[in-house]
Formats: structure tokens, sequence, C-alpha cells
């Protein structure tokens, strides 16, 4: 076998190899200089330019291009780096001298005025109390809800003038476009005889200052910020135009199960809300007796009870509902009723409804309707800050106020007595011997609450107490035998100074002074009430903080009451113009601003607790 013939290797051309200079080879080739050296041989240059006289650099003609552009490029800097530094400056010192001119032209108390502005720019609520998709979808009602109620003819012929007098005589202040006319009988009102009649039996006959002029406006159908003294009636003022709308309503066509209600009251307490619940439920009972009228339904909604007794009633065609936020949002969610034909909505204590921490759940129960409502805001203490926050919200809002908004009953005698801590116990059992039961004895503690009720009863005086922490079978219990007599003191924490009604309440004892002076307003309200008189004891000591004693002062001057030497001896820093004290537009308080506001302090301390249990992940 022939061997195979052997394979021609191809010769691989390969690339020559690099040539390398020695260092002392001419040539064009320039070394390699480190970025570093570059830099500093450059700024040398640089400096040498600035610098140098010498006529030997301008030789040649590359040098003399690079030479004007370089000096020009380092004066071009020069002068920038002036301009900036100098404007700069100026500016700085003629914004400083200009402030300090201004600040000398202005007085102590545009100082006041301007950092008071900020602060509440800075709590200005940013969204309206409107509803979820109103703000969505941008709707905004401009014209009030129209209704078929008409004031007597002699009333509509009055003049401008003959209504301005009328409400002068009851010190009747008002604001709003188109006022309706007041009318200073509840018979000219168009009331049915039969509530007339159950009125009449209650020894009411003429409407009180708020009802004359809130009852005409809210009876056509236009929203009102209604603000008047404790005791003065206003709860008719903004339950009787519900029930004349849900009559209306009820009659055009009834209500069958699943529809309702018209209209809602809201209350910031249990207590204030059951009380309410109770006089609809005796108006619209005194309504319905005379058998021409149908018989209203009513429900109402609050912690601690049990929907299920009231079944019957959402069983049918439902026409009121009285409320606490919290229970209604869950029967809202629920859907045990809704809101979707719901046209009336009142906030009763609406100062303390949209402030602290009610104002979310209004926002979210505002949610719920489905249409333009009708919306009225009472209250006896309500600070400049809420009303521009409700007016704002309202549509065409009335401004109905009888006297100033946090001003102290008139028709209550306030004695205020400095007692050491240790001995307030006993000269409590003095104070209980100035009028007769039944007496309210308010503290701001709760433990101290339980306290003077154990105190009490060892020294036999009957007594009941009542405070937040206490069940809502306990609260009923003390509240009902207090109000039909068969115990004689109830001793309260706040929770009982918001619109409650005890009937002949002759004296209130103020054991520890709260801080806000809107609580202490509430307090001594609880007498007086009704064109009665009655006496408000108030405990103070080296432990009530001093800018609470200011405004408690101012409040007594206000009213024409007796102010004590040792508060008439505590000055005000602020300086009073022409006599004339502008109240705290958060909490109403002559004797303080805004800036020192505890109101607004106690606000800022609860959000920011919120925050940081929100932080922590829910405050484990």
């Amino acid at each position: 076998m022939d061997s195979p013939a052997p394979t021609k290797r191809r010769r691989i051309q390969r690339s020559p190899s690099p040539t390398y200079k020695l260092d002392d080879e001419e040539d064009d080739y320039e070394p390699y200089v480190p970025v570093a050296q570059r830099r500093q041989m450059k700024l040398a240059k640089l400096s040498s330019l600035g610098a140098s006289t010498d006529p030997a650099r301008s030789s040649g003609p590359l040098k003399e291009q690079d030479e004007p552009e370089d000096q020009e490029q380092e004066e071009e800097r020069r002068r920038e780096k002036s301009r900036k530094e100098r404007t700069l400056l100026m500016e700085a010192q003629e914004v400083h001298s200009k402030k300090a001119a201004e600040d000398a032209k202005k007085t102590e108390e545009q100082k006041e005025q301007e950092a008071d502005k900020e602060i509440l720019d800075a709590i200005r609520s940013r969204r309206k109390l409107a509803s979820d998709m109103e703000l969505a979808k941008g709707i905004q009602y401009t014209d009030s809800l129209k209704t078929s109620w008409r004031p007597p003819k002699y009333v509509r012929e009055r003049t401008e003038e003959q209504h301005r007098k009328l409400r002068e005589r009851y010190h009747i202040l008002v604001e709003g476009e188109d006022v309706p006319p007041p009318i200073e009988h509840f018979r000219d009102m168009k009331i049915p005889e039969s509530i007339l009649q159950h009125l009449s039996s209650k020894r009411i006959t003429n409407p009180t200052p708020i009802q004359l002029q809130g009852i005409p406006a809210a009876f056509s159908g236009r929203d009102l910020i209604g603000i008047a003294f404790t005791g003065s009636g206003k709860t008719l003022a903004f339950c009787l135009p519900l029930i004349m709308l849900a009559l209306e309503e009820e009659v055009k066509l009834p209500f069958v199960r699943g529809e309702g209600p018209v209209g809602v009251v809201l209350c910031p307490s249990r207590e204030l809300a059951n009380q309410t619940y109770e006089n609809v439920l005796t108006w619209t009972a005194a309504l319905a007796q005379d058998g021409k009228s149908p018989r209203l339904n009513t429900v109402l909604c609050i912690g601690g009870i049990s929907m299920n007794d009231q079944s019957h009633t959402l069983s049918k065609g439902l026409h009121i509902v009285v409320a606490t936020p919290g229970r209604l949002i869950d029967m809202l969610e629920k859907k045990r009723f809704t809101f979707n034909n719901c046209k009336y909505l009142c906030m009763d204590e609406a100062d303390r409804m949209i402030d602290l921490g009610f104002e979310d759940d209004v926002r979210n129960i505002m949610s719920f309707f489905k249409r333009q409502r009708q919306t009225l805001l009472f209250s006896a203490t309500m600070p400049r800050k809420i009303q521009d926050f409700a007016q704002q919200s309202l549509i065409r809002p009335v401004l109905v106020n009888v006297g100033r908004a946090g001003a102290a009953n008139l028709d209550v005698l306030q004695v205020v007595e400095y007692v050491k801590q240790e001995a307030k116990m006993v000269y409590l059992l003095e104070c209980l011997q100035k009028t007769p039961p039944p007496v309210i004895i308010f503290s701001e503690n709760k433990n101290e609450v339980d306290d003077i009720q154990e105190y009490l009863l060892l020294k036999g005086v009957e007594a009941v107490a009542i405070h937040g922490s206490k069940s809502q079978e306990e609260r009923q219990y003390a509240i009902k035998s207090f109000k039909t007599g068969a115990k004689d003191v109830m001793v309260a924490s706040g929770v009982a100074s918001k619109g409650l009604d005890f009937n002949d309440i002759q004296h209130v004892i103020i054991f520890s002074m709260p801080k806000e002076i809107e609580d202490y307003v509430h307090q001594i309200g609880r007498t007086g009430r009704s064109g009665k008189t009655g006496i408000a004891t108030t405990f103070v000591n080296m432990n009530t903080p001093e800018q609470t004693l200011l405004d408690l002062k101012y409040l007594l001057m206000e009213a024409g009451q007796k102010v004590p030497p040792f508060l008439g001896t505590i000055e005000d820093s602020r300086a009073v113009q022409g006599g004339e004290l502008k109240g705290c537009p958060v909490c109403g308080g002559l004797g303080h601003g805004i800036s020192n506001c505890p109101k607004l302090e106690e606000t800022q301390r609860r959000q920011m607790a919120s925050h940081r249990t929100t932080e922590d992940g829910g405050g484990y």
C-alpha cells in the first residue's frame, strides 16, 4: 500500500515585531505626563500669564494669539466671581435692612397679629366639608335648597330697617346674604297646632332669640351657623325644622322599608345624643296626637347600646337619625340604612364635631351623601376659626349669633374662690350648703371624680358619678337617677358638660378649673337655663395655670361679675387698643392669643401622639 503524499506545510506570515526606540534617539515623540502633573503645569502657566511682564513671553505668533484669550477668560472668571459675591452680599444686606426698617415701624400689636395670621394659615383646613364624590368631580353647589315654606304676608311686607330693629331688640347679630326675616311668635312660623299646644304645656310660649331668627332661616332651606349661650333653646331650633321636613316628605309619599332617613343630627357624646333623641320622640309624638299627622320614625345610633332593640324601627321607613359619629359610620358601612335621599344634616356642639379627633369622622360621614343637603351647625362656643371654616364649607350660610361666641350665660352668678388643693374636699361640703339639690360637681380628672363621689357617699350625700371610662349602663343609670331626683349630686367629668339639660339645677361647682375656657363656659351653663338663674362656684389655686386665670378674669369682666382680688392682680402683657380685646380665634379665650392657646397645644400634642402610634405600627 502506497503511503500518503506528504502534506505541504504553509508558511504563516507573522506581523513584524515592534520596534522600540531608546531615550537618546531624536524623534517627535512626547513622553507621558501624569494627570496631576499636567494640572500643576497648566495652573503654573495661568498664574504666570497674570503675573509675568516679560516681553520675551510675547514672542511668536502662536503665543501672541493664546495670551489674550487666556487673559480674557481669567478676567471674565474674576468679574463673574466678584459679581456673584457682591450680589449675594448686597441682597442679604438690603433684605435685612428693609425688614429692620419695617419692623421698626410696626407696633407690638401688629407683630402679634402677623404671627397669629401665620399660625392660622398653617392650621387652616385643606379640605371642605364635602363628600368624596363632590371633591373628586369638583361639584360645587351655589343655590340653597328650595322649600315650600314662606313667612306670613305681614312679615314679608316689613322693611329691612324693621327687621334690623327687631334683631337689635333681642341682641341678635346676623351675617349672610338675603337673611330670612325674624319672627316673634311660633304661630306665625306656621307650626302645627298640636306642637304649639305641647310647647304651651311646657310653658314655652314665645321663641328665644336663637329660635326667633334660626327657625325661619332653617325653614327657608338655608345653611345655618347658630351661636347662642347655653340653655337658650338651640335643640328646638334645629329639631323642629327637621321634623317639619320629614313630615312634608311623608305626606307626599309614605316611606316604606329601606327608605330614609330624611335628616340626621350628630352629637359629640352619647348622653347628648340620647337627650336629643328623647326630645325628638316627644315632639313627634305630640305631632301625631291630633290624628291628622302621620307618626315619624326616629332611631338612635350610639355606642354601648344594642341596635336590635330598635330593629322594629329600622324595619320601617326611617325619617330621623340621632347619632354619635362612630356608631353612625358603622351603621352606614353595614348598610343598615343609606343617605341616598338624606338632605338635612345638623351638628350639635359643632365646634367639637369638626375639631380635634372628630373631623375625620365627619368627613367620612359626608362621603355617604349622594345629593345636596342643608347643613346646620350649632354651639355655645364657636371660635372664629371654626366659623371661617364653616362658612367656606356651607352654601350661602346665615350666621345667627346671640351675644359673643364663647361668652358666659348672664343668668349665672359666677363665684371664684381660692382654695388650696388639700382643703378642697372639706370646703366642698360647705359649698353644698349654699343651695338645695340638685347640684353638679365637675372635675377634669376621672380618678378625682370617683374620689369625690366616694367622699360624698361617706359623708351621707346621695351622689352618682359619670365619666368616659364608665360603661353605658352606669352612665345611663347616673343620668336617670339624677334627673328623677333619686340622687342629689352628680359628680362628672367634661362628658356631662356639653349640651345636657337637667331640670332646676341651681348650683354648679367646678372642683378643678379646666385649662380651656370653652369647657368652663359649657360647665357653668348647666345652670341658669331657660331664663332661670343659678350659681357657679369655681375652685382655683396655685396649680391653675396663669393663662387660664387670665381667661377667667376677662370672662368675669365681660359678664359684669365680681372679680376676686387675686385675679385682679394678674396683668396682661398684651397691648389692649381702645380697651377692646379680641378673643383667640382657636378657642375664643380673651386672655391669650393664638400663639399660646392651650387648645391648639393640646390639638398638636394629640396629632403628634397619633403620628407616633402610626409610625410604631399601631402602638403595640
